[in-house]
């Protein structure tokens, strides 16, 4: 130990800290309520620049607080949009017993720390000051959360689809993307609507032929399939890694009850009480992202400031956000809503809008947070299915395993009870009273799984719709990761903690296979002049090592495919223009690649233009293959960013550094690099962990360390190691506390 530990009053008993080797923190109180202190305590002391930040932003106070810039004005406007913390009173209210003591108590924590100690310095030199940590800012950070790094995608995806309707891509082709998805679609009412935001700008024109009319794994095995004779459960959120801190923050958390001591380790997330994901004595938990669709948009037929249902015409209710600017003017914002939301417009003037709507953005605080708690002290995967069901501040896939040799799944969320047949990917008319949704899926009903008899469960963003009597996901990621894990899983061989850190960084790409089967057999008829780098496309083994040049070629050709296919300069395509920009500054392409490989793969397609598919292939591959290649690690640089500062200090600094990330989009170790939302971001493990069953321990590495503090020795002290793949050790029990 190599920081004095931190002995806390103001609890109701003795709470102690301290570090470990790697800088995580061990907190030990005689009850878990005290454990939450000192979690809030930690939390605070650690990532006070985390926490405060997103609470500032949440709030849609960042011209106030931040910088009056227009960019500032723009990301206020959107937070005010969504206006997470509207329900924080009735959810406050709503609190069970136990959640509302672990957030009074983890509240406390914060402001005890803050009491003491100044705010971040980053935050003094804007002249921020600390206000007191309430409830209500857990609330809302668990809800941004949840919505900006989770569901946002599938509200960008849905609008989209409006612009590609409103643009002339034909039915047939949209079919193509999202099969089965789009019974109901109005397409005359859909032209219709007057969008204010857009996917693609309307500065940017659509190929002129056009009409002028819009990532994580987890798996658990069974203890027969393990060396131990005991379950292992591992996960890795696939989340933004550019960026410092890191996302996560790792704890050990250890407490007393009645029939003896207990703990809870793993990652939680700074500004709110609990551990996220890790394992207890009994059981451990890991999560992904379920891609259940919970964000639903409807038309609207408004005028005069109201809206119309069937015959009828009623007001809007309008809400005014005064959004305060540093040495400017104050500006004010009217927002309209309704019972589908916020309107994307304004109702005075007549037409089509759209009124959006995140089923949890409401009434799901308080349920979410006591399951939080109670699974601290869970036993069973029964019972952790059971509470893990309750937590609903987005889509979750939770896979579960005990020591007594049980493993499981539960999907969680707060999935809308639509009209038969829809889906939920497309507006429908909001007049309509059908198509309202008609309450809520329960828990019990979502997909789930429990000791199935292969003796594994692994989810990587895929579709699991075939584990439950419901179809939450109509838009899951490919399921190349998926398949990828299920198959090493397969193997006739028992496991040990070493085979999962191998398969946590397995860099085999299903999804270059499956592209070479067509592509090597053109390989033999490409010119003279391209035969090296035909060899070496073909030699390639479909692993994305950093000095292979066989995978650098292979993403040119899928580069090359895309452009031949959907921004081939001829009707019914984005065009190039527009998918320039949806490959440069959106997701649309990283998050959803499998709706689009669909027709890349197809024999036959709408998209294809009246070309075959191996002329399509030809064609992509002599332009992929007259760039010269390099190492695939050579465009897997990028830079780890300081959460406020990142990239406007000089590197000599020490607020930055740059990696080299592995993998590629469709490898178990996800590595995509991309620019969205108007910067350059990544998916990849925030976070790794292994966990048997047989052992109080836990295997973890962090891209980062404990600390935001740019000089602190916890600032980016597990980099290296997340790098390399070094684990450490977390230890539960009390005996591997760090020493006083």
């Amino acid at each position: 130990m190599s920081e004095r530990p931190v002995q806390l009053a103001g609890a109701s008993g003795p709470v102690r800290i301290a570090r470990d080797a790697a800088g995580v923190a061990h907190i030990t109180a005689s009850g878990v309520d005290d454990v939450h202190f000192g979690l809030g305590y930690s939390h605070a002391r650690d990532r006070g620049l985390q926490m405060l930040l997103v609470r500032i932003l949440g709030r849609g106070q960042a011209s106030e607080k931040l910088q009056s810039s227009d960019e500032m004005l723009a990301l206020d406007k959107f937070f005010r949009r969504m206006v997470f913390g509207r329900d924080a009173e009735t959810e406050e209210a709503a609190f069970s017993p136990r959640a509302r003591a672990a957030v009074e108590a983890y509240a406390r924590g914060v402001n005890h720390y803050f009491s003491g100690a100044k705010i971040p310095w980053e935050l003094r030199l804007m002249g921020v000051t600390f206000e007191t940590w309430t409830a209500a800012d857990v609330l809302l950070t668990a809800k941004v959360i949840g919505y900006i790094t989770l569901a946002q995608s599938q509200a960008e995806m849905e609008r989209f689809i409006i612009e590609c309707v409103q643009n002339g891509i034909p039915r047939e082709q949209l079919e193509e993307l999202f099969p089965g998805q789009l019974h109901g679609l109005d397409e005359e009412a859909v032209r219709k609507i007057r969008l204010g935001e857009r996917v693609v700008p309307a500065a940017l024109k659509w190929a002129s032929a056009l009409p002028r009319a819009m990532a994580s794994n987890n798996w658990v095995v069974a203890g027969r399939k393990t060396v131990s004779g005991q379950p292992l459960l591992c996960n890795d959120p696939h989340l933004e890694v550019n960026r410092l801190p890191a996302v996560w923050y790792e704890a050990v958390l250890r407490w007393t009850t009645p029939t003896g001591p207990r703990y809870a380790m793993g990652g939680t997330m700074p500004g709110v009480p609990g551990v996220i994901i890790g394992r207890n004595p009994d059981l451990a938990w890991g999560v992904t992202y379920a891609f259940m669709d919970c964000t639903d948009s409807w038309i609207e037929d408004c005028r005069d400031g109201k809206f119309r249902r069937g015959e009828n015409w009623f007001p809007f209710t309008v809400r005014k956000e005064i959004i305060r600017r540093k040495k400017k003017p104050s500006v004010e914002v009217t927002f309209y809503d309704n019972d589908h939301g916020t309107l994307d417009g304004d109702p005075s003037s007549p037409g089509y809008y759209l009124a959006t709507r995140w089923s949890c953005g409401e009434g799901t605080g308080a349920a979410s947070l006591d399951a939080v708690c109670e699974i601290l002290e869970a036993r069973t995967v029964e019972a952790g299915r059971n509470i893990l069901g309750r937590l609903a501040n987005c889509s979750w896939n939770w896979v579960l395993a005990d020591r007594a040799g049980s493993i499981g799944y539960q999907m969680a969320g707060k999935m809308p009870q639509r009209r038969e047949g829809v889906s939920g990917l497309i507006p429908l008319p909001g007049w309509d009273a059908a198509n309202d949704w008609q309450g809520f899926v329960p828990a019990e009903k979502l997909p789930r799984l429990l000791n199935p008899a292969e003796g594994f469960i692994a989810t990587a963003n895929d579709d699991l719709n075939h584990l439950g009597p419901t179809r939450p996901i109509n838009l899951p990621m490919a399921s190349y990761r998926a398949e990828r894990i299920r198959a090493v899983l397969a193997e006739d061989r028992k496991f040990t903690v070493e085979d999962m850190k191998k398969l946590h960084f397995d860099c085999f790409s299903t999804q270059a296979r499956r592209f070479l089967t067509w592509l090597k057999p053109l390989l033999a008829e490409v010119p003279v002049e391209l035969a090296d780098a035909a060899r070496l496309l073909a030699g390639w083994d479909g692993i994305y090592t950093s000095e292979s040049e066989g995978a650098f070629l292979f993403e040119q050709t899928y580069r090359a495919l895309i452009e031949e296919v959907f921004g081939h300069d001829r009707a019914a395509t984005f065009g190039k223009p527009v998918l320039t920009r949806l490959l440069n500054d959106t997701c649309i392409f990283f998050d959803f690649f499998g709706n689009f490989d669909r027709v890349l793969l197809a024999e036959k397609s709408a998209w294809f233009g009246g070309r075959s598919r191996e002329e399509i292939y030809r064609t992509a591959l002599h332009k992929a293959l007259r760039v010269a290649p390099e190492p695939y690690g050579q465009r897997q640089k990028i830079l780890m960013k300081h959460l406020l500062l990142g990239g406007k200090l000089p590197a000599f600094f020490g607020f930055d550094r740059a990696i080299e990330l592995r993998g590629s989009r469709a490898t178990v170790h996800q590595g995509q690099i991309y620019r969205g939302v108007g910067r350059e971001t990544s998916f990849a493990p925030s976070l790794r962990f292994i966990t048997d069953l047989g052992a109080d321990e836990m295997h973890t590495t962090l891209p980062g360390g404990a600390s935001d503090r740019r000089f602190s020795k916890w600032y980016v002290n597990g980099i290296e190691d997340w790098l390399a793949g070094r684990y450490k050790i977390l230890f539960g029990n009390p005996g591997h506390d760090p020493e006083q």
